[in-house]
């Protein structure tokens, strides 16, 4: 296989075997040294009869992996979305839904001709009894029984169609230890219907003794949280509020945050493990803004050195789609006025296919020897990758960085300012292969950043604040719109692309500072104005754009002009042979003039 010149690109990572569907390939790390990874897998698609739960094994960091042993047959009732536990006795237990009485068919909270035209749902890989097995040899057998967990009823459970005799649920979330107790997520669902789930919500399912108990029909369980009901959406929010994600502070505080169909994610604090919750609110950065995330999943994780990671997808789409690129904010913890909370930084890309249709989930982190791990899913393809560990360092190192990054510094023009300036060569974007027999394009991932500190008299549109372009329009330009925005246009001479800043955020009379990020990996100019990267607010659902795959290189005239004809001032220009980070952007403006 050819590597991709990004570590980014989710082709240069490890596939994990599968049937053809495949999903939530979770990783626990074994007392004799292997990954054992579970994955819900099948030979049709996601829902369909065949689905069923294996394990695999490998001893090399997911580069190889040993032949699937499945927990429950193929042919069988559906089995689906295991999560691994690992006890300090090194037994592994593996959570998961059973179809165990083989319904084929429930009745539709919601009827519409596209989805359950005669009332009734056929996918029936989300209801039955929530199980487990257990494996004393590090996942290469399990135990020939499965055990049953019971799972208190509450409302969303009496409210369904059949009153709660059939019950409807899964699960994504990692179990975790705390205090000597375990505790493994369930997502309950209240009906079936358009987008298939109609209402969610989650609890916690507790065991006080399965850490030391042997016996699987001696280990008890609890639901929390306490009362008729679980986590939920923020008030005012939707029916939707599921794939519970949880983490433990130092201080022993519960963090857990979950997708709503809101446009954001929401979060809630447990200082009494998991009686009972913080009223849930939608996530926000460090900065006060909110978060933007749709209907997929979205997962914390406690590192090692005690920081946290946080895995979404940075748009406001209340749907399933759009899973692509992964975006990951770092966060730390910072004293709150109840105990221990997460500041979490702006995010940066971490994972992305060239495909803006190809959306990747279900993530899952390992730690090993130093190293951080990823694993997703496509669905059909499931993938281990490594982080690239400047990545999390400037994601951890984002709250107190003030320096100016110098890597691939092109050009630095301070005032006083002339009106133009010998344009730096950029790089090639695409360019024809020479390696290729059919001579086809070689996607070199290359990029570009334009820094600028900058002050607008007047924020009236078709200024010009950068131009390298020729006559023919070939180069690429940063100029005002009718928006109160500024854009950046990208023209090759064959394609022109075009994105701006979100809006409201420049104001005349005052300086600001704007940095443009054109990324040639996953092809996405993003903005960071004032320390702060656009996310598209209010304004639309996504504050980065795309352009095309095809656009080949930028240089234009041998002058780059600097604000002709400007209302208003540019005290300092930037011009980088690379894309920047967020991180690197917010210490840019950090550092000041």
């Amino acid at each position: 296989m050819e590597t991709i010149p990004d570590h980014r690109h989710i082709a240069n990572g490890y596939e994990i075997p599968s049937e053809t569907y495949c999903d939530q390939p979770y990783i626990v790390q074994t007392d004799d040294g292997a990954w054992l990874c579970v994955m819900t897998t099948g030979s049709g698609h996601e829902g369909h009869p065949g689905q069923h739960v294996v394990t695999l094994r490998s001893t090399d960091q997911g580069r190889t992996w040993s032949q699937p042993v499945p927990l429950e047959p193929a042919d069988g009732p559906e089995a689906s979305y295991a999560v691994l536990l690992k006890v300090p006795g090194g037994r592994i237990y593996a959570f998961y839904n059973h179809n165990t009485d083989n319904i084929r068919q429930v009745k539709a909270e919601e009827v519409a001709a596209d989805w359950a035209p005669d009332g009734w749902c056929r996918r029936v890989d989300s209801l039955g009894y929530f199980v487990f097995k257990y494996s004393d040899d590090g996942g290469r057998t399990w135990s020939p029984q499965r055990y049953p967990i019971p799972v208190r009823e509450m409302a969303i459970d009496r409210e369904n169609v059949y009153g709660g005799a059939i019950r409807f649920f899964w699960n994504v979330g990692r179990p975790f230890i705390h205090d000597g107790a375990a505790y493994v997520s369930l997502h309950k669902v209240g009906g079936f219907g358009r987008g298939f789930f109609t209402r969610s919500e989650g609890v916690l399912l507790k065991s006080e003794n399965i850490l030391t108990e042997r016996d699987p029909e001696r280990i008890t369980w609890e639901t929390l949280p306490d009362g008729d009901h679980g986590l939920r959406a923020p008030a005012g929010g939707g029916p939707i509020a599921e794939e519970q994600s949880y983490s433990v502070l130092s201080d022993g505080t519960f963090f857990c945050v979950y997708r709503t169909i809101d446009g954001h994610p929401a979060y809630a604090y447990s200082r009494d493990q998991g009686h009972t919750w913080t009223e849930p609110q939608y996530l926000r950065y460090a900065n006060g803004r909110l978060v933007k995330h749709p209907r997929a999943a979205n997962f914390a994780w406690r590192c090692q050195n005690g920081h946290f990671l946080y895995w979404f997808h940075n748009h406001g789409g209340t749907w399933y789609e759009d899973r692509n690129p992964v975006w990951l904010c770092g966060g730390v913890e910072v004293d709150g006025p109840d105990g221990k909370e997460i500041r979490w930084s702006q995010p940066e890309i971490a994972l992305y296919d060239d495909d803006p249709f190809i959306r990747m989930s279900y993530p899952d982190l390992v730690e090993e020897d130093g190293r951080y791990f990823v694993t997703e899913t496509q669905k059909d393809i499931a993938r281990v990758h490594e982080l690239d560990p400047t990545l999390l360092a400037d994601l951890w190192g984002q709250f107190k960085r003030a320096t100016v990054a110098r890597d691939g510094l092109l050009l630095e023009q301070g005032s006083p300012m002339p009106d133009r300036v010998e344009a730096p060569p950029l790089p090639v974007f695409v360019r024809r292969s020479a390696s290729r027999a059919d001579h086809g394009t070689e996607d070199l991932r290359a990029g570009f950043t334009v820094e600028l500190w900058i002050q607008l008299d007047s924020l009236a549109a078709g200024q010009i604040l950068l131009d390298n372009r020729t006559r023919n329009g070939k180069g690429f330009c940063l100029q005002t719109t009718a928006r109160g925005t500024v854009e950046m246009v990208l023209n090759d001479g064959r394609t022109e692309n075009r994105w701006d800043c979100d809006p409201g955020l420049l104001s005349p009379g005052s300086r600001h500072h704007l940095v443009a990020i054109v990324d040639g990996g996953p092809k996405i100019v993003s903005f960071v104005v004032d320390g702060v990267l656009c996310d598209g607010g209010k304004f639309r659902q996504f504050g980065w754009g795309r352009f095309s795959p095809h656009l080949r290189e930028l240089n234009g005239e041998v002058h780059l002009r600097i604000g002709p004809k400007l209302q208003g001032r540019i005290h300092l220009v930037r011009l980088y042979g690379r894309y920047l980070r967020t991180s690197e952007a917010i210490g840019n403006y950090r550092a000041g003039l």
